[in-house]
């Protein structure tokens, strides 16, 4: 496990890692960049921040913590923040989405090491997560899971299944993260499925529940140590983010704040990752 870094440090991480899903989106010509762009603070946090136990040249070891990415279009962010951890070499994710590739458009655990669920049918992530939670109590293990879904398939009804689970056998070793940028495939959220606050609805299964802005990294830095103390029961974490954070001001001007499933051209490419070395 890397050396836990501070806020200032995941910050830049954070900012290392937008640059690469920017240029592996780019380089494969197809991708989803904006939704791995809302998830990288929480995921750099993860990774880089002290609270996930791994050891990338022991990728079964049993007392290994878990990390689901549920939303599993999102893998740009998941296999960037690999790679600078150590996991495989930087320029092996340039050949996202190649033919033979092992850097698939979503996570393939039987391809990839270190990959622990093989996601992208949305809604199956959280319940991958439970069994994983349980396994531990059953294996006596103080490996923790942890669980990120989009804001989208929440409005699948497996999720809320693996939510009463989760509280019935009473998953303390269990965090759902739930990345609500506000946009699935088709649109706005509010305006495919109105799920309205989640943080009530989780609550009112017994959960231990916190909303964060997602992409201010002392706020999920804060909740990720608040959920790790508590182990009578399930933690959520509702992270607020942007799609596209960190470039969304390139992506109005392109007149679509979504940008669902399609990469940057090479020229709004270069202006994104200018763009970004200006804001840090």
């Amino acid at each position: 496990m890397p050396e836990a870094l501070n806020v200032d440090q995941l910050k830049a991480k954070a900012l290392e890692i937008r640059k690469l899903i920017i240029e592996i989106t780019t380089e494969a010509g197809s991708g989803h960049p904006s939704s791995s762009l809302s998830a990288c603070d929480v995921v750099t946090a993860l990774y880089f921040g002290g609270f996930m136990n791994f050891d990338v040249k022991n990728t079964t070891d049993p007392n290994r913590d878990r990390f689901i990415l549920s939303k599993g279009h999102a893998c740009p962010v998941l296999y960037s923040a690999m790679a600078l951890a150590g996991y495989f070499p930087v320029k092996e994710i340039m050949t996202l989405r190649k033919l033979g590739s092992p850097y698939e458009g979503h996570p393939n655990m039987k391809r990839l090491r270190g990959i622990e669920a093989s996601t992208g049918s949305l809604g199956q992530g959280l319940s991958l997560a439970v069994g994983h939670a349980i396994g531990a109590k059953m294996d006596k293990k103080g490996y923790h899971t942890f669980c990120m879904t989009g804001d989208g398939e929440m409005g699948e009804g497996q999720v809320w299944e693996a939510i009463a689970s989760a509280e019935k056998y009473k998953l303390g070793n269990l965090t759902l993260i739930v990345d609500q940028n506000g946009f699935q495939q088709t649109g706005a959220t509010k305006d495919v499925l109105d799920m309205l606050q989640f943080q009530p609805k989780i609550e009112s299964f017994g959960w231990h529940v916190q909303t964060i802005n997602g992409n201010d990294m002392s706020q999920v830095v804060d909740a990720l140590k608040k959920a790790k103390a508590v182990t009578d029961r399930p933690t959520a974490i509702v992270s607020k983010t942007q799609k596209g954070f960190g470039i969304l001001p390139l992506l109005e001007a392109e007149g679509d704040i979504n940008y669902h499933g399609k990469p940057l051209s090479k020229a709004l490419a270069e202006k994104a990752l200018a763009f970004l070395s200006q804001s840090a």
